[in-house]
């Protein structure tokens, strides 16, 4: 059996002192569904609840339980595991396990399919961590955070802050004596405007966590998606027992908007550079320890980029090698977001050839045009609509300080418009025709539909995988 990994000052290390490099990815868009990832328009809350309108209670929840089943499986575990890979990084929904109208009531339910997960992947020698994706109110204004609205609430109602820490003390509790999860990430991407309600809740909840479980390690998103450490106490490396500090590194080479195509120029190796030694300077001043939580390019399609599609990807898969280079040099924990969805980021994907593929067809292609998700959506087929509120906005606050609001500079004035005029607005509009498409369907349709996320119905991104696994290798005989 696995003893529990530990901190020892920059590093992580097993019972025996060891260093222990985590190479992984993010399991995104399963116990936190996510529209990019599973096809869905608008956030999670909105299509659970559209869709039991739509079929009834029963059928829904049926739909919802199949999905979770078969997104996640022990073939998933060993293929992850025959790349070279140690860990998986969970992002969870706190309303699996408690529900906003009866707060404070663990719904023991939320265990059934993360238990599953977390013994299929111990039992292929993976850790797992586990990482809370959402937060009530909102940790941040994205998609992600399924509130709904760009307002992160969490920050300014202590109620919901309250019930976080309590939620993290009953999984602490559960999950006590499991030696493969590496440890807690009790919070993605915080986006506190004040930085000290920040601190605040990590005192809180490791100081709940540490009341029930003395051995996981805790792993702490800095602040404004995971870019800012600023605001953290200077005595971080006492306060916070057994921690590591998360950064997430998104490479801008690795999207539609990059400011030039990636050709590996000395300028781009330097920028590229930069951005990560930034991320990670607070913590090198400190001799902290640092996990890359979250990065990776996405992905070109065929069914909408044509002939580019695989010039575009392999331009991609330099970025992603790239940066691999430069974790490596650091030695440094990483999770790739992320393993599975319909076809943009996944290690593996949805085959088109599935019932849910085809099924959703249509939608998709519209989903695309319009732009309807915010993660790496190319705008091209819309952006002559938004520019003009953009304009509006620059033209009438002149002050460019006025224009600056948080969390500048992860959302400038085009990003801001592109959320709340694109992707919230568009995407409150598309949610009963998402769940309309599955009136009239039977249970063993609706088994069918969710069947399609099956490992043996995916494929795999070779291109993403081969990169991976040749540095699994490189990290493994250093």
């Amino acid at each position: 059996m696995a003893g529990f990994l530990k901190v020892d000052q920059t590093r992580i290390v097993d019972e025996e002192g060891k260093e222990v490099i985590l190479r992984g990815a993010g399991l995104g868009g399963w116990m936190t569904m996510e529209n990019f990832i599973s096809g869905y328009p608008g956030c999670e809350f909105q299509i659970r609840e559209a869709l039991a309108e739509a079929i009834g209670q029963e059928k829904s929840e049926y739909f919802f339980d199949k999905f979770l089943e078969h997104f996640f499986a022990e073939p998933d575990a060993a293929f992850f595991k025959s790349l070279g890979l140690n860990c998986i990084r969970i992002a969870i929904n706190y309303r699996h396990f408690e529900d906003d109208l009866n707060p404070r009531v663990l719904k023991q339910s939320g265990f059934k399919h993360l238990d599953r997960v977390v013994a299929a992947c111990a039992k292929h020698g993976v850790y797992t961590i586990l990482d809370m994706h959402t937060a009530p109110g909102g940790q941040n204004g994205g998609w992600h955070s399924d509130a709904g609205t760009h307002i992160a609430n969490f920050w300014i109602h202590k109620d919901f802050q309250d019930r976080l820490v309590w939620l993290w003390t009953e999984i602490a509790k559960h999950y006590k004596d499991e030696r493969w999860i590496a440890g807690y990430n009790p919070m993605n991407e915080p986006a506190d405007p004040q930085h000290s309600g920040l601190v605040a809740f990590y005192d809180s909840v490791h100081a709940a966590i540490r009341s029930v479980d003395p051995n996981h390690i805790l792993f702490l998103d800095g602040n404004t998606y995971a870019t800012d450490f600023s605001g953290f106490p200077d005595d971080a490396g006492t306060r916070w027992t057994n921690t590591a500090y998360a950064i997430h590194d998104y490479s801008v080479y690795g999207f539609p908007d990059s400011p030039e195509p990636y050709a590996r120029t000395d300028e781009q190796h330097r920028r590229m550079k930069r951005s990560y030694e930034k991320k990670r300077a607070w913590m090198d001043e400190k001799g902290l320890c640092v996990w890359n939580g979250e990065w990776g390019p996405v992905y070109a399609r065929q069914e909408y980029e044509g002939d580019a599609t695989d010039e575009i990807n392999e331009r991609r898969y330099n970025v992603l090698n790239d940066q691999l280079q430069l974790y490596a040099k650091d030695r440094l924990s990483w999770s790739i977001w992320l393993y599975k969805d319909i076809g943009f980021q996944g290690m593996v994907y949805v085959s088109p050839e599935t019932a849910y593929r085809q099924h959703f067809r249509s939608f998709l292609e519209k989903k695309y045009r319009l732009a309807a998700d915010s993660w790496g959506a190319d705008d091209k087929h819309v952006r002559d609509i938004y520019r003009p509120i953009v304009r509006l906005i620059e033209d009438n606050v002149p002050n460019e300080e006025h224009r600056k609001l948080y969390p500048y500079p992860v959302w400038t004035v085009q990003g801001r418009v592109a959320r709340l005029a694109r992707c919230i607005l568009i995407g409150e509009f598309l949610v009963r025709e998402w769940t309309e498409l599955f009136k009239g369907m039977s249970i063993e349709q609706l088994d069918l539909l969710a069947e399609s996320f099956k490992f043996e119905n995916c494929m795999k991104r070779e291109g993403l995988n081969k990169v991976l696994r040749e540095h699994a290798k490189q990290a493994q005989s250093t």
